[in-house]
This record gives structure tokens, sequence and C-alpha cells, in this order.
């Protein structure tokens, strides 16, 4: 073998019992299961791996590090974590398929999510040429999904108007080849703008395509506040319509409309599950969520892209009719809840000069500059040319664990890696999964959170090979102390790395060794198989 982990406490990835063994890696493979009173496999290197477990590597179903895994090679906020696949291509926004218009545009409008990739050579325009350039060595693996938004600013614009039937021949075209050329799937984000203009009729037909390659739809869906459980129902209404198979992105409950109704989303999930539908959905471990300023705006406010935004927001009448949308109606991009600006906290900018917002409240920054918060925040999106990312504060513990105890659960980190002051959950999801959730408080047991990370996610991507222990499987493997294992991230420090995680492999190489990073660029597209 080329390596022996020896005596390590194997927890398979099947939510079953754990147990001690030696497992042999060879050829980047699991070549050797042999539990204790069997013949022990020898190697050129043996690791001793007594008093930790040995994991398959974790799935982060929901993940924005499109370009960060082409700008940061060493992408420590993930294998840090024991992360050795991402998908990627999240919430209807990302940077394939595209035109060179398009391009501009979708760079502009996820600045907050990604930067404004300045610092990246886009030598590619499609899908399949995205996933060529992960090919040349990434820090770990990568699947994609289509992006609907992008798909639809590409044959449409930005629009707020149904597609004719040229355009959605165009986008059906779009979706066919970039499965074909290895996308796992489609994603939409129905709060984010062009792709909330799509009807549903729409989305059912981009969603038979995706079902014709056995692909799954990931939408981040129209509300997750007023409205949510309709909302949930009009996605797993669509799918069914579809035939396609639904992953609910980012599954949660929030604003004080939604305190405690977790279950009332889990028996809607459990009827369409119990009627035959293929659902899963992803969470992550903590309560605020996180996403761009410029995304509270109603969604009439961002037709026609991000110049036409600024010019809306610098208009005296447009912007106010902006704010009275927003703190009085409910806007759409708030998902129908008023805004509650102490809720809004900026976690980083695009323009350095406004750096002294970070870690405040809007309402915060306002107070000191007595002034409105709406008067704040618009200056914030004008000056910082829509580049603001926030925390949103709005969401309810019980919820958080009601959902995640849920037999379809898997873990995402929805990672938002640009700002100086980004969520804890970058850095700290499976941590945090495995130390706080697991271990101190009991809502999963190890065995049971192990298999939410694993593999349910890569049953889900239709992977053969991954996501448990077994001999054949790739050696994508996380060794951790099931002891210590936590999250060093905080509020406070949010790049503050794991504990208890001390070697990540990815094919049987070490990209985590030691706690410490090594310079092995492991990670490859996972393309749709079949």
């Amino acid at each position: 073998m080329d390596l022996v982990i020896r005596d390590a406490r194997v927890i398979d990835g099947t939510g079953g019992p754990s147990y001690r063994a030696d497992v042999g890696i060879e050829d980047g493979r699991i070549a050797a299961i042999r539990r204790e009173g069997e013949p022990r496999p020898s190697g050129a290197r043996v690791l001793d791996a007594a008093g930790l477990a040995l994991s398959p590597g974790f799935i982060d179903m929901h993940a924005h590090s499109d370009l960060a895994l082409l700008r940061d090679p060493e992408h420590t906020a993930k294998a840090a974590q024991g992360v050795t696949l991402e998908v990627i291509g999240q919430d209807g926004l990302s940077y394939a398929p595209v035109d060179d218009a398009t391009l501009a545009q979708v760079r502009q409008a996820i600045t907050g999510w990604n930067g404004d990739g300045s610092d990246i050579d886009f030598d590619w325009r499609t899908v399949g040429e995205y996933l060529d350039r992960l090919d040349r060595g990434i820090a770990v693996n990568a699947a994609y999904l289509i992006p609907q938004g992008t798909v639809r600013m590409y044959a449409v614009g930005w629009d707020d108007r149904p597609a004719t039937d040229a355009e959605l021949a165009r986008m059906k075209r779009l979706v066919a080849e970039s499965m074909e050329q290895g996308a796992v799937g489609m994603s939409s984000g129905l709060t984010y703008t062009p792709g909330m203009y799509a009807a549903d009729s729409e989305l059912t037909e981009l969603c038979r395509v995706v079902a014709g390659y056995d692909g799954y739809y990931c939408p981040h869906h129209r509300s997750y506040g007023a409205g949510a459980l309709q909302a949930y129902e009009e996605m797993v209404t669509l799918t069914r319509d579809a035939g396609c198979a639904l992953h609910l992105a980012h599954a949660t409950m929030n604003f004080g409309v939604n305190k405690g109704r977790a279950p009332e989303l889990l028996t809607l999930l459990d009827e369409a599950l119990d009627a035959g539908a293929d659902i899963s959905l992803d969470t992550y471990p903590y309560t605020p969520g996180c996403t761009t300023l410029v995304a509270m705006l109603p969604s009439w406010a961002s037709e026609g892209g991000p110049d036409a935004i600024l010019e809306r927001l610098r208009d005296e009448a447009t912007a106010e009719r902006i704010r009275h949308h927003m703190e009085v109606i409910g806007a759409d991009g708030c998902h129908g809840v008023p805004i509650e600006w102490d809720t809004i906290e900026i976690s980083g900018v695009a323009a350095p000069g406004l750096a002294d917002h970070v870690g405040r409240t809007v309402a915060d920054s306002a107070a000191r500059a007595d002034e409105a918060p709406w008067t704040t925040a618009r200056r914030l999106l004008i000056e910082d040319r829509l580049g603001s990312t926030i925390l949103q504060h709005v969401g309810h513990e019980e919820n958080v664990r009601q959902i995640m105890r849920h037999r379809v659960h898997t873990g995402g980190s929805d990672g938002i890696l640009q700002g100086a002051k980004p969520h804890p959950r970058a850095y700290g999801t499976f941590p945090q999964y495995l130390g706080r959730y697991a271990r101190e408080l009991g809502v999963l047991t190890l065995e049971e959170c192990v298999a939410h990370l694993t593999a349910r996610p890569a049953a889900r991507l239709r992977l053969p090979d991954r996501g448990l222990i077994r001999e054949g499987y790739r050696a994508d493997l996380v060794l951790f102390d099931p002891d210590t294992v936590a999250a060093g991230s905080t509020f406070e420090a949010p790049r503050t790395l794991p504990v208890g995680i001390p070697h990540v492999l990815i094919d049987g190489r070490f990209v985590i060794e030691d706690g410490r990073r090594t310079n092995v660029l492991a990670g490859r597209s996972v393309r749709r198989t079949g």
C-alpha cells in the first residue's frame, strides 16, 4: 500500500456504528479495510490514527468558491474543514455559460460574493471550458450547477418579462449543452435578479431539460420569510411537474413570521417524499444569513442590471419609492418582510474608504452619522457600486436544529469568502456540525452527522465512488479528533481555522497534514456521469 491509516475509528458514512480498523490506500483509492483481528495491511507509510476518527471527505453542497478556487490555490478555508468537494454555481448566478457582455454584467452583479474578478483570467465562456480550467489543479474538488439567472441574462437580458419562444429555446439549448459538458444540475436565485423574473412555466421547461440528464434543480426559492411555506410548495410542485429531482438550497425558515414553524416545512417535505418525490436539502449550522446589500432591494428597482440600479438610487424620487417599498411594504428582495435595519450587519465592502461600516449594523452606522438608516444604506450602495455584503440576523435556533435532523438533510456552508468580516460559516460549517451540534448538543449522533455530510450529498450528486469508506472508493478522507473538533471561526474572528482536524486527503494525497496546508493541488472538476 502507498499509505496505511492504522487503528482509526472508522465512521464510514452509512450512519451505522463506527468500528476500529486499518485502512490501506493505493493509487488514490481505498484498497483495504481490515477490522480488529484481521491481518493488518503493510504500507510504504503508516499513519498512527489512534484516538482519531476516519470519515469520508465532507461535501459542501452550497459553496460560493467559483473564483476563490482559482484565486487562492491553498483554499485553506475549506480544506482545513475537511471539505474535499464543493458544489458551486449556486443561487442562479455564476460565470458560465456567458458571452462577453454577460460576463461583464455578472461580474459586477456578484462582486460582493466573489470580488470583481480583476485578478482572474476569464479564459472560458462555456461550462465545459470553466471545468477544464478547474482541471488544471485546485485545492479541493468541485461540481458545477448551471446558474439559471446567468442563462436568462445571456438569452433575455435584465427585463422583467416572459421569455419569447425563441429565447426559451435558446435557454433550453444552453442548459442542455452545459449538462452535456458536465454540470450536475441547475441552480436558481429567485430573490435575485434577473433569475427571479422567470415564471414557473419557464423554470419547469428548463427543469425538464435538466431531468433528461438525470440532474437536479437547486433553487434559492422566492421567499424565506413571508410566504416561505408557499415558496417551498411552489418548488415541490414545479419539479414534480417537470419530473426533476429537487435539492432545496440553505433550507430554513427565517424572520419573526416563521419562528417555530420548521415542523410545517418538514411535514410538507415528508408528504412529498412519501408520494415518491426525489427531494433533498442543505443547511448551515448558524442562525444569521449572508448575502449582498443590493439583494434587499425590490425586484423592480433591479430591472435593467447594475447600472440601472445605480441610476435609480441616485434619483431622489425613485430612491424614496425604494425606501417605502423596503421599510413599509416589504420588498421581494427581503422576502416580503419590511426590513429591520438593526438586523442588517455590513460584513464587507469593495471600496476601502467604506471599511468603517464593516462589523456594524446599518442602524448603528446611521446613528453614528445622525441620519436615517435608508440614507446610510443608499449611500453605501452607491459609493460601493453595489459591492457591499451583509449578515442578516433573522434566523431561529429551534428551526435550525429541527431541519438538520431531517432524513434528507445535507450540509452546506453557503460561505462567502469576500469581505473583511465574512460569515463564520465560510470557515467553520463542518467542524461546527461535528463539535457543537453532534458532540455538545447531541442533535445528531456523530455517525448520523457524518452521513449527512458525506454519503447523502454523494448520493444526490450521483457519485458512484465517493461519500463512503469502501474498498475501491476514492481516498477522499478526513481524520479528526471527536473529542476536540470545533469551529475556530466566530463572528468576531471569522477567518480563524478549526481545531481537531489534523489530516485531510484527496485521492490519497495529503492536502492537510498535521494541521497544516500542504502544497498539493489534488482537486479537479467532478462532472456529471452517464
